[in-house]
């Protein structure tokens, strides 16, 4: 479970410092241009951290089948070869498929001195400055998401069917409640970091709707990662004790 949850701290680090380290250049300096190299350089990262840390979910949550279903056999099922496979995997689809959208990206033509409505470089916003058919790229990129996001939903829906099933089997109270604890924070993730990035497909794409895309990109680049520091910090009992001790020294120093 550590092992995946530094990979997907790493992820979080990553695509939130690539985002926002051009958001807070805008926000200090006047300058607010960028090079088209720059700009496809930037969001080449950007897919190629966000779409990983989707599958790294995926992968946690089938690492949570193996520990609620065959707790005994977990060691065995879970080998060290096993988790690097599946770590390496996720890269390399995360890098492959950035690599092909950034690619039909680059192959469009562009305005001389496009003005990208975004404080970011969102799919969307570099779409809107192209003066070439996009319809390729399009299809590309719907493709690829559609493809990533169904497989990463699929699988994690399928683990936690099976999870849920044996849980509901289990005659001990101590067992229930021990599953239940295993699972609850990454099922917290999950359905943060889904429902945020599943919101713009929800979207008409119209004008009036772009302040909206720029709030959800926000969400997922900078609240993401914050929250998932904070719902498996949670997990750790010296936190949560350290987190009562101050809640209770609050309650006293304020009585009522």
């Amino acid at each position: 479970m550590y092992f995946f949850l530094s990979h997907l701290s790493f992820l979080d680090i990553c695509y939130s410092s690539v985002f926002m380290s051009k958001l807070l250049d805008l926000l200090v300096v006047e300058d607010r241009t960028i090079s088209f190299n720059g700009c496809m350089t930037q969001f080449f990262f950007i897919c190629m951290f966000v779409i990983p840390e989707m599958f790294m979910l995926a992968v946690m949550a089938y690492d949570r089948f193996v520990a609620v279903c065959n707790p005994l056999l977990y060691t065995v099922a879970m080998s060290h070869k096993l988790c690097a496979f599946l770590v390496t995997e996720t890269y390399t689809w995360g890098g492959l498929c950035s690599l092909i959208i950034t690619y039909s990206l680059v192959q469009l033509s562009y305005y001389g001195l496009g003005l990208l409505n975004h404080f970011g470089f969102e799919y969307s916003a570099i779409i809107s400055v192209s003066c070439s058919d996009s319809s390729f790229s399009q299809m590309v990129c719907f493709i690829i998401s559609i493809f990533s996001e169904a497989c990463s939903l699929l699988f994690t829906l399928a683990s936690y069917v099976i999870i849920v099933v044996i849980v509901i089997r289990m005659p001990s109270k101590g067992g229930l409640r021990k599953a239940f604890s295993t699972c609850t924070s990454h099922l917290t993730a999950i359905s943060i970091f889904h429902g945020i990035i599943l919101l713009p497909y929800c979207m008409p794409h119209s004008r009036k709707f772009w302040l909206l895309v720029k709030v959800v990109t926000a969400l997922y680049t900078v609240m993401i990662p914050m929250l998932n520091l904070l719902i498996y910090s949670l997990r750790n009992k010296d936190v949560k004790e350290t987190l009562r001790r101050l809640i209770n020294s609050k309650l006293h120093s304020h009585p009522v």
